[in-house]
């Protein structure tokens, strides 16, 4: 398994937003965490990227307990996110937003920054370089030079995707990624993640849209209340009456659209 949540609590004020919830996220599978709001989805993401501590449980990262460490050193590690709500340096250009994803890869001496020998110049360039290939792989390779405020919302959220990608995770956490797109961009999401897939990253996500969610899943997981009600591959959510009824309305609403 590549991530362990064993019996994980989180009280806000006296109410449980996770109640001791236990589940895995297998390498190599696209895994969706579903529910309604107030769920605990983005609580369960905010623990295992080490932005809340938890009251109770163990999350495990390649059999290694991560709960305890801050969130740079969890990114470091190989975990990656985006958010529900867009957190870019909006005055930067979308290539120095990634090159600041990029750089949590990079070491180097103070003594060497400061003496600006010639190795840190080879990491300032190879985190440049690399930063235009992570954008030409989100497909905004043209955008480089724009500055935030400049793209579409569209490309706002794939250049979330870029500087994340940019850290080399081996595991990427998207937080409702298709969130207010147009049918149009949500295809490109959906080409985009499993373009990752194919890097052999594992991708961990929130979604409503359980279309996209039926669409790309290989395993689904469906909160409610901070305690996990079903579990399963796409078809096995499908058929359980009670997500059905409780959290994704009529069977008609899980038909795919068309591609």
């Amino acid at each position: 398994m590549l991530v362990r949540f064993e019996g994980v609590a989180k009280n806000f004020g006296g109410m449980n937003a996770l109640n001791r919830v236990s589940l895995s996220i297998e390498e190599g599978k696209t895994h969706a965490l579903i529910g309604p709001n107030g769920a605990g989805k983005t609580t369960l993401f905010n623990l295992l990227t080490g932005l809340t501590r938890l009251d109770a449980g163990q999350i495990h990262y390649k059999e290694t307990p991560i709960h305890h460490l801050p969130a740079h050193f969890i990114c470091r590690l190989g975990i990656a996110r985006t958010f529900q709500n867009i957190r870019l340096f909006k005055t930067l250009t979308a290539l120095e937003n990634v090159m600041v994803g990029r750089h949590i890869k990079t070491v180097y001496s103070l003594l060497s920054a400061l003496a600006n020998f010639p190795n840190k110049w080879r990491k300032e360039q190879e985190i440049f370089h690399r930063a235009h290939e992570f954008l030409e792989f989100v497909g905004l390779s043209g955008k480089a030079h724009h500055r935030v405020r400049e793209l579409s919302y569209g490309q706002q959220r794939r250049l979330e995707v870029a500087r994340a990608l940019a850290t080399e995770p081996s595991l990427l956490l998207l937080d409702e990624p298709t969130a207010g797109m147009t049918e149009g961009e949500t295809e490109e999401v959906i080409e985009l993640i499993r373009r990752i897939e194919k890097l052999g990253v594992t991708v961990f996500f929130i979604e409503h849209d359980m279309r996209f969610v039926m669409d790309i899943s290989q395993k689904i997981t469906v909160l409610n209340f901070g305690n996990v009600v079903a579990e399963g591959d796409a078809q096995a959510i499908q058929n359980d009456p009670k997500v059905i009824e409780a959290y994704l309305g009529r069977r008609e609403d899980f038909r795919r659209a068309p591609h």
